[in-house]
């Protein structure tokens, strides 16, 4: 194998592969906080904001920022907890 067929970026391979827009371009060029409580959503669907910051070992404050650089670019949903209408939940919507 040639050291060139090695060297393919994830991007090349996806855009090989599928053929079709990258769901995450809308995301692309957000700060890492957004990108790793982007993808966290993506592995399970819906969690609040105390779970997410439990869950990417980011503290809460950042976790805010994340989410709300995220519902501007409207690639999560947001919505009220029906077991406790303080909490929000969050929903990945790319």
């Amino acid at each position: 194998m040639h050291e060139e067929e090695v060297r393919m970026s994830t991007t090349e391979v996806v855009g090989a592969d599928e053929g079709t827009t990258d769901r995450w371009e809308s995301i692309r060029e957000m700060p890492p906080s957004a990108k790793l409580v982007a993808k966290v959503l993506d592995y399970n669907e819906t969690l609040t904001q105390s779970q997410l910051a439990e869950e990417t070992l980011l503290p809460p404050r950042t976790v805010r920022y994340a989410l709300s650089r995220l519902e501007e670019a409207d690639a999560v949903d947001s919505r009220f907890s029906f077991s406790d209408a303080r909490k929000r939940l969050y929903t990945l919507n790319i």
